[in-house]
């Protein structure tokens, strides 16, 4: 008996799944980078420092409460 021929296609969409999660990663791994390089942080001064204390001491209210 003739054996069937597998078919290639099953190979082929592994092989696209595959390389498209490389890229998603690469992409993740530079972008990742990019932010990392380009953060810029800024001392704040003492009024943005007192806002941000007393909003984080003053507990937040619900809306309708």
């Amino acid at each position: 008996m003739a054996e069937k021929p597998k078919s290639m296609v099953l190979g082929v969409v592994a092989a696209a799944v595959f390389a498209g999660l490389g890229r998603m990663v690469i992409q993740k791994i530079m972008a990742d980078r990019a932010a990392r390089e380009s953060r810029v942080a800024a001392p704040l001064d003492e009024e943005t420092r007192a806002k941000i204390s007393q909003a984080l001491r003053t507990p937040s209210r619900a809306p309708g409460k």
